[in-house]
């Protein structure tokens, strides 16, 4: 076998899987969880074969007109495939126990293998149109996994598709803008200057890379989906693949498909995006009193620092924002699935209703404590580093206002994980609650998993520095005043001096809203909440005024409304009154007219002759 053909390998191995999960009836549940587990693994391990194979092209005819069916492995699309496959490992052997009697297991198997062999196919794509066929069909398994939830479910399915669609929508047209000013549809020869059709090109494939990662204010469906979907669902898809599929996709249009430079319009544009995605999804997070949702908007956030790392368009940031999304894909993945270990045990993920768990479920404890401390930034964990080196891009490129947003950001992302931790696991336990035990080893050992890749890529960051990002970036990664060593674990610097003072405001900051509060934790964000000008901010943000969907949805009611009163019903009382009175009224003309008497029919025909007369004599004159 020719080596190319590795390269179907990890679209097919998915899709066949996903097939025996349909067809492998409910009285085999356990087979199907064993076959599940070691599908995954057979997956993960070809994830791993094809990333040391290193790179690999594969063209076959297809659609003619450019149009072939052009695969590619290089680097960068082996490393994001490889922690695809991870991550789908982790979360099948987690459903095996959380969802083992989820009436609609089956459907979830068949869904997450199908991603993954969809999302195989667009980081392998080397043709626009192959990269649009795999990406769109992302879209489908989306819709299909949210839909797998509670009662709410459906809408909010909807909700994603549409939005998703939208940005997928966008995105095309970027596409299709570029093939003509490129000439080619074959991706690793577009090399093209963002000006003019290039730049609006894009704009509206930023805008597809930005709706998959979740960035504002493309977002609404993510906090949605939180309370509605499973949460095995948010800690494989929002958590961490999409987040993966969007910065793949921004790097490749900032680095490859455009010539993108520092402090251009378009980096200043991305790097706004991001810090506002900070900012604003953060503070939201803040707030929150239901776990799944606070972990929701961290997921928006955290994707702001990947954005803003990318636009400063230097080696560091760039470094430091594809380093954040493979830290944040693992601890954000851990900290959903120890959040449904705690709803498993508990019923629950309403923070007032919880409270002294680390006793009862102390893995789970140690666990979402470490994931938390490595999301806020805490030395010496991986978060602390990419944030560091997004923080040294952005002062580097010159714009401290967006540095300034980002330290805003780990301010109140510290000071939510500690009022979420306090919640959970500290505190006095909540009495109306029965006691509970920690959850079982296929609930547990993700977690744990996830919590040690949160330590070791934090104090051992050479290994994904040099074997996963270092790679991606070439030339630029040897840059001189590139010294990835010299950000890890450095606390002896302005930059990480800024970061600890954030930090030690956080935790002042908790302290003062938890005794504030009658040393009630999940109310230590209160202060903050009430504020004059922030609680009308809360308050329209909770009525959903600054959800651009639910604004949409408005004006499409109102205009089918005005449609259906202005339009549709007067084309109705037309037809069916002024046409039916006209009608009646010539039939009753009629039916006075011809009265059977012969005397009339002949005053009638004598009166059209003279008619007829008259007017020919008219015409001939």
């Amino acid at each position: 076998m020719k080596p190319e053909y590795l390269l179907f390998y990890p679209i097919l191995l998915p899709a066949l899987f996903a097939i025996i999960a349909i067809l492998t009836p409910d009285r085999m549940k356990t087979l199907r969880s064993v076959i599940m587990v070691l599908g995954a693994l057979l997956v993960f391990f070809c994830g791993i074969v094809l990333f040391s194979v290193k790179e690999l092209e594969l063209t076959l005819p297809w659609n003619g007109l450019g149009m072939n069916f052009d695969l590619r492995l290089f680097h960068f699309s082996s490393f994001i495939l490889l922690a695809v496959t991870f991550f789908q490992l982790l979360i099948t052997l987690y459903a095996t126990w959380r969802m083992a009697d989820h009436p609609r297991i089956r459907e979830f198997y068949a869904y997450v293998f199908l991603t993954v062999a969809l999302a195989a196919g667009a980081l392998l794509a080397d043709n626009f149109v192959l990269l649009v066929f795999f990406w769109e069909g992302l879209l489908l398994t989306l819709f299909g996994l949210i839909s797998l939830g509670g009662k709410d479910a459906m809408k909010t399915a909807y909700k994603s598709f549409i939005i998703s669609g939208f940005c997928d929508f966008c995105m095309i047209l970027g596409i299709g803008l570029l093939w003509v000013v490129s000439g080619t549809l074959k991706m690793s020869l577009v090399h093209v200057a963002p000006k003019g059709l290039a730049a609006a090109s894009f704009i509206l494939m930023m805008i597809g890379a930005l709706g998959k990662g979740g960035s504002m204010p493309f977002h609404t469906w993510i906090p949605d989906a939180a309370i509605d979907a499973p949460v095995s669902f948010m800690a494989f898809l929002p958590g961490a693949l999409e987040k993966l599929l969007g910065v793949y996709l921004l790097v490749r249009i900032s680095l490859d498909f455009f010539i993108l430079e520092p402090g251009s319009p378009l980096s200043v544009v991305l790097m706004a995006i991001g810090a506002v995605t900070i900012v604003l999804a953060v503070l939201m997070a803040l707030i929150q009193k239901d776990i799944k949702k606070l972990l929701s908007f961290h997921a928006i956030s955290q994707f702001g620092y990947m954005v803003l790392g990318i636009g400063t368009c230097l080696p560091i940031g760039i470094a430091g924002g594809i380093f954040h999304m493979l830290n944040n894909a693992v601890y954000k993945c851990g900290l959903f699935l120890s959040a449904g270990s705690v709803e498993q045990q508990t019923g629950t993920t309403e923070l007032k209703k919880l409270g002294g768990l680390k006793n009862e479920m102390p893995i789970t404890a140690i666990g979402f404590a470490v994931c938390a401390l490595a999301i806020s930034g805490i030395w010496p964990l991986n978060g602390f580093i990419s944030k560091e080196m997004i923080f040294d891009g952005t002062l580097e490129a010159g714009f401290k206002i967006f540095a300034i947003a980002a330290w805003v950001g780990a301010i109140f992302t510290f000071a939510s994980f500690l009022k979420a931790g306090h919640s959970i696991f500290l505190g006095p336990r909540n009495p109306d609650r029965p006691k509970v035990k920690e959850n079982a080893a296929p609930v547990w050992i993700p977690i744990i998993v996830l919590a040690l890749l949160s330590i070791v890529f934090g104090i051992f960051n050479f290994i994904p520095f040099k074997y996963f990002i270092e790679p991606i970036l070439g030339g630029r990664a040897h840059a001189e005043h590139l010294n990835f060593s010299a950000h890890a674990l450095n606390i002896f610097t302005p930059i990480a001096g800024i970061s600890i003072f954030c930090l030690l405001l956080a935790l002042a900051l908790h302290f003062y809203g938890w005794s504030k509060a009658g040393k009630k934790a999940y109310l230590a964000s209160e202060p903050i909440h009430k504020l004059p000008v922030m609680k009308n901010l809360y308050d329209w943000s909770e009525a959903r005024f600054f959800d651009l969907y639910e604004h949409g949805v408005r004006f499409l009611k109102a205009l089918s409304n005005v449609l259906y009163k202005g339009v549709d019903r007067t084309i109705d009382f037309f037809f069916e009154k002024v046409i039916t009175f006209i009608g009646n009224s010539v039939t009753h003309g009629l039916q006075w007219a011809h009265n059977g008497h012969y005397a009339n029919y002949l005053a009638w025909c004598l009166a059209g002759l003279i008619g007829a007369i008259g007017l020919i004599t008219l015409l001939l004159k």
